[in-house]
């Protein structure tokens, strides 16, 4: 990680990616066909309403268009360029393939200029190429994990993030995901083998609040800060704990510290196998 010299309070707090490092071709090398405006909504729906908190402003961002259905099946690709993308933590590679279509894809770690890369169901288990889940053998580590097949990535797309496949039955792949939950999802399934780029970005510091102003993260005041009318751990004399034994959101809602907030009747609670251990470790 990059650390800087303590020149200023912010500096001396501040720990950065370093990306000299990390990236490698043309980072400016931008194919305009991949690319689209990105129009920003403050946290705000169609009628104006605040429906998400400590959103707004920020620096503009362009949108790069990545790939996550890798329906360019059995055509070997190249990495042209490993670059950054401002709108998610994991990095982004250019890949070209033989028949001259460019398209991007998040970027496995350790894949640089130059690395191949193939989605097939005969290609070999390497770093960023693509298989179905009943081609991948257990133990191996994956990400862009499909839920449904050919339904596109959803699953451990973030920086650093990775799911293990434990174990293929009954037409299902079991994988343990980043939380430790155990889920199963189709066989047909594909996944990328290897685990999502820039793993080192849980430790950034970011040292000062500006540079969360220019991400346009928005200052967040903390509940037990408020009056009682504004929020359920507000109120009382001086500094009050919350006075409940869960905490909750603005809204009343049970939220974080070890609480369920799963719905009891979400439709894809069938393929849960084990849930995620909460609270403290």
């Amino acid at each position: 990680m990059k650390t800087f010299k303590p020149l200023t309070p912010s500096l001396r707090n501040t720990v950065l990616t370093p990306y000299k490092e990390l990236l490698s071709g043309d980072s400016k090398a931008i194919p305009k066909s991949l690319t689209k405006g990105k129009r920003k909504t403050g946290g705000r729906n169609n009628q104006g309403r605040i429906t998400m908190r400590h959103i707004g402003g920020g620096n503009k961002n362009l949108k790069r268009d990545v790939d996550f259905k890798y329906k360019k099946r059995d055509v070997l690709g190249r990495v042209e360029a490993v670059q950054y993308d401002p709108l998610r933590t994991a990095f982004i590679a250019l890949v070209v393939y033989k028949d001259g279509e460019r398209v991007y894809v998040v970027a496995p770690k350790g894949m640089k200029k130059g690395d191949t890369m193939i989605t097939s169901e005969k290609a070999a288990p390497t770093v960023g190429n693509r298989l179905p889940l009943k081609k991948i053998a257990v133990g191996t580590f994956v990400y862009n994990v499909e839920v449904q097949p050919d339904g596109g990535a959803k699953l451990a797309r973030s920086a650093g993030n990775f799911i293990e496949v434990i174990a293929n039955d009954m037409g299902y792949a079991f994988l343990k995901m980043p939380s430790s939950e155990v889920r199963k999802v189709p066989e047909n399934c594909w996944a990328s083998i290897g685990g999502a780029s820039n793993d080192q970005h849980k430790l950034r510091k970011e040292g000062k609040a500006g540079r969360n102003r220019w991400k346009g993260i928005r200052p967040h005041v903390r509940g037990s800060a408020m009056n009682a009318v504004d929020h359920p751990h507000g109120g009382g004399e001086g500094r009050m704990g919350r006075g409940m034994r869960r905490q909750k959101s603005r809204t009343g809602k049970f939220i974080g510290k070890g609480q369920k907030t799963r719905s009891p009747k979400k439709y894809s609670n069938v393929f849960i196998v084990s849930r995620r251990k909460v609270g403290k470790k």
